[in-house]
C-alpha cells in the first residue's frame, strides 16, 4: 500500500517535472492585442525565448517513402515571443526552413509548412501531447500555409469545393472556374480542435475557441503568430501560469498528421499576474546510467530505442526520442500504467502479429504493454531520468 501511494505521489510531482528542462516562456505586458499583427512594433518588447522540437518517432507512418525521407530528422530550435493584454495571450514563432512548402488545393501530392499551439483544459495533470488523453483534453490551433481554397460555409455551394480537375467542364470553362475561385478563395487556413485522446479530434466549427493565426515566409524563416482570449468556453488561463505545447510540418519532407516536430510541455508565466501556478515545478533526480541499464533488462524485447535494435519493427513505440517531447508524468505513468494512454500502432492489417492495444466488446483499448508497478521507486525513477535523455541533436 505504501509503495502504490509513493507512486502516486510521485506522479503527481513529476506532473511537470520535465517543464525545468526547458526554461519557460514570459507573456510580457502590452496594450490591446485585438490587433497585433507579425511585423509590429510590440513585439519588439517581448525578449526572445529559444525552445527545442524534437521529431515525433513515437509512431511512424506507413508510408516507407515519407519514412526516409524523415530518417535523419535533427532537433530544430525555434524563437518564441510572448505578449497579453490581461485578457488576450499572443505568442510569435520565428524557424528556419530552406524551403517555402505551400499546399495546393487542387493537388494530393504537395504538403504545406504549418505550426500548431497545444493548451491543456485541466491543469493539475498534463495530458499526451498531440491529442491530449482521457480525461484530460487539450484545444489545438493549427495553421498551414495553403493555396486558394474555398468552402461553402453555410452557403451551399458545393460547386467552387471541387477541385477544377474534377470539374466536368471545357479548357474555357475551368479558366473560368479558376478565376472565380481566387477571387472567393482563401487562402489562410486555420482550425481549432478540441482532443481528449487519440482517435477523438473534433474541429470546433463554432465561435467558442476563436484565435487569429498568421504565417509568413522571409530568406528561410517562417514566422507565425496565434492570438487568442485567455478565457474561453474551454480553457481558464487566466491565471497567468500555464502549460503550452507546440509542432511544426515541413512540407518538402511531406510532413502531415504524426509526422511533425514537437516540443514538450513548457510554462507560460504572464506578466502583471500575481497567482500561483497550479504546476508544482520540481525536479526529477534520477541515475540515468542506472536507468539504462533498467531499459535493457526490462524494455528493450519490445522497444527500439538510439541503437538498440533487439526488438522486431512495428512491435512497439520507438522511443528513440521520447526524452524530447514528453514529460516525466506521462513515461512513469506510461510505465506503471500502460493503457492510460493508447496510442494507435501500426496498421493491423499490414501488421497482424504486431498489435499495440487490444479491444473489449465495450470498445475500451487495452495495451498490450504489461504493467511494470513491480519495480522499486528507484528503478522507476531511474527509468524516466533515462527516458528523458532519448533525443536527438539539435539542427546546427
Amino acid at each position: 500500500m505504501k509503495k502504490i501511494a509513493n507512486l502516486a505521489l510521485a506522479l503527481g510531482v513529476l506532473s511537470v517535472g520535465s517543464l525545468m528542462a526547458d526554461a519557460s516562456i514570459k507573456a510580457y505586458k502590452a496594450e490591446n492585442l485585438s490587433t497585433i499583427t507579425l511585423d509590429a512594433k510590440a513585439w519588439q518588447s517581448a525578449k526572445e525565448q529559444s525552445i527545442i522540437f524534437y521529431p515525433q518517432t513515437t509512431i511512424e507512418m506507413n508510408d516507407i517513402d515519407v519514412v526516409k525521407l524523415n530518417a535523419e530528422n535533427k532537433a530544430k530550435k525555434v524563437s518564441i515571443k510572448s505578449l497579453s493584454d490581461g485578457e488576450n495571450i499572443a505568442f510569435l514563432l520565428k524557424w528556419q526552413d530552406g524551403t517555402k512548402s505551400v499546399q495546393e488545393s487542387d493537388s494530393s501530392t504537395s504538403y504545406g509548412d504549418g505550426f500548431a499551439v497545444q493548451f491543456p483544459i485541466t491543469l493539475d495533470k498534463l495530458p499526451y501531447i498531440g491529442m491530449g488523453s482521457e480525461g484530460r483534453g487539450v484545444v489545438v490551433h493549427l495553421q498551414k500555409a495553403t493555396g486558394k481554397t474555398y468552402e461553402p460555409n453555410g452557403n451551399q455551394d458545393v460547386f467552387h469545393q471541387v477541385n477544377a480537375s474534377n470539374q466536368n467542364v471545357y479548357e474555357a470553362d475551368a479558366k473560368k472556374y479558376k478565376d472565380e475561385v481566387a477571387k472567393i478563395g482563401n487562402t489562410d487556413y486555420q482550425r481549432v480542435y478540441l482532443a481528449e485522446g487519440f482517435r477523438s479530434m473534433t474541429q470546433i466549427r463554432d465561435s467558442s475557441e476563436n484565435a487569429m493565426m498568421e504565417m509568413k515566409y522571409d530568406k528561410g524563416f517562417w514566422s507565425g503568430m496565434i492570438v487568442r482570449k485567455l478565457k474561453s468556453e474551454n480553457l481558464d488561463l487566466s491565471l497567468g501560469h500555464f502549460p503550452i505545447a507546440f509542432a511544426l510540418w515541413d512540407g518538402e519532407k511531406k510532413n502531415r498528421d504524426g509526422m511533425k516536430l514537437l516540443s514538450s510541455w513548457v510554462e507560460v508565466k504572464v506578466e502583471g499576474k500575481g497567482g500561483k501556478s497550479l504546476i508544482a515545478l520540481e525536479e526529477l533526480s534520477g541515475d540515468a546510467k542506472n536507468g539504462e541499464k533498467v531499459m535493457l533488462e526490462n524494455c528493450a524485447a519490445c522497444h527500439q530505442y538510439k541503437e538498440v535494435k533487439t526488438a522486431p519493427n512495428f512491435m512497439a513505440p520507438n522511443l528513440s526520442n521520447i526524452g524530447g517531447y514528453s514529460n516525466s508524468s506521462y513515461l512513469l505513468e506510461s510505465i506503471v500504467d500502460p493503457s492510460a494512454v493508447v496510442v494507435p500502432g501500426y496498421n493491423t492489417t499490414a501488421h497482424p502479429n504486431f498489435p499495440w492495444y487490444s479491444v473489449d466488446d465495450k470498445g475500451i483499448r487495452s495495451s498490450t504493454m504489461p504493467s511494470f508497478s513491480h519495480l522499486d521507486e528507484k528503478s522507476l525513477t531511474d527509468l524516466v531520468a533515462y527516458l528523458k535523455t532519448l533525443k536527438v541533436e539539435v539542427q546546427k
